[in-house]
């Protein structure tokens, strides 16, 4: 019988059971497929804690690589074989499972499962970030938040890819080091520096073109203070505690700053866009630009464990859970 994690009730690590689950044939338009490698993120934990709601029970887990197993009827982009990876909003967590064979793509021999499982909601968050949202140029200067975890390291690369000046953030000399090894010109520890002023310093009073903030709380409004005027703010996750209501007047007060909350699934919602943010990402892992860092693997029995220390923070670059 195929195992799978089930969340019946939202809490903590221990709610998180590893249960006999039937994923059912495919049905039209569907497939069936056998995970290899299945990936670690914070939007698991929220969740899971039912800060993101979700019908209990419930199979957590946003992304996956692994082999087509079956199709369903109408399926004409698959067969029985094909390597694939996705990033949809759950029922990863899984030995198998069902999907819509339009939320699939096609893995290239240059990217490894793992890689794939890794990096498809992480790497595509990346893509959205520096080639949507604002599209980072060659010789403007960025602030990223957390630079050494999954998504920063990733980026940080990506964005000096690019030929921008990357600036990062984070809490140890350990991961100030990781993220220097991962594109980041300058990296700023957060629990000795004030990183505003730092910001300012290192770019000559000029500061920042856009800041990328994934942490929330412990660095708003802070962050504000990192932009040239006419800059950009995105807000893309809460790993501290949700930004607190604000006047929309400060942005004005801060120089006529530009502010979003983007959400990956908009910008990958239609298919085109879903493989062209896919094809994008893959080429740059595959030709070597950017590098892909699988620091902690765990069973997938485990991943109450495995959560547990993303939230403490004990984490580095990516994680996969095998299942």
């Amino acid at each position: 019988m195929t195992k799978a994690i089930r969340v019946h009730e939202t809490g903590g690590p221990e709610v998180l059971r590893l249960e006999d689950y039937d994923p059912g044939r495919p049905g039209p338009g569907e497939v069936l497929i056998e995970h290899k490698a299945i990936g670690l993120n914070f939007i698991d934990v929220y969740y899971r804690t039912g800060l993101y709601k979700a019908e209990t029970p419930f199979v957590p887990g946003g992304e996956g690589a692994g082999v087509v197993i079956e199709t369903g009827e109408g399926v004409t982009g698959f067969s029985p074989g094909d390597r694939v990876a996705y990033c949809v909003t759950g029922g990863a967590y899984a030995e198998r499972r069902t999907i819509a064979a339009d939320r699939l793509v096609r893995l290239p021999e240059t990217v490894s499962d793992e890689q794939a499982a890794a990096i498809m909601l992480k790497g595509m968050t990346a893509w959205y970030l520096l080639r949507r949202t604002y599209q980072v140029k060659a010789g403007e200067t960025i602030l990223y938040h957390a630079a050494a975890g999954g998504v920063g390291l990733l980026l940080g690369q990506w964005a000096k890819h690019l030929g921008a000046t990357v600036i990062g953030t984070a809490g140890s000399k350990e991961k100030v080091e990781l993220a220097r090894a991962h594109g980041f010109d300058h990296v700023i520890d957060y629990t000795k520096d004030d990183f505003a002023a730092a910001v300012k310093e290192l770019t000559g009073g000029r500061k920042c073109d856009v800041v990328y903030d994934s942490v929330g709380n412990d660095t708003f409004p802070a962050s504000l203070d990192c932009l040239r005027p006419l800059g950009m703010f995105v807000s893309f996750g809460q790993s501290s505690g949700p930004i607190p209501p604000f006047s929309i007047n400060l942005l004005a007060q801060k120089g006529s700053l530009f502010a979003t909350r983007p959400s990956l699934f908009t910008y990958i919602a239609a298919r085109k866009e879903l493989e062209t943010a896919a094809r994008d990402l893959f080429d740059v892992v595959g030709s070597g630009a950017v590098k892909v860092a699988i620091n902690q693997r765990y069973p997938l029995a485990d991943v109450g464990r495995a959560q547990a220390d993303l939230e403490g923070r004990r984490t580095t670059g990516t994680t996969v859970l095998i299942p």
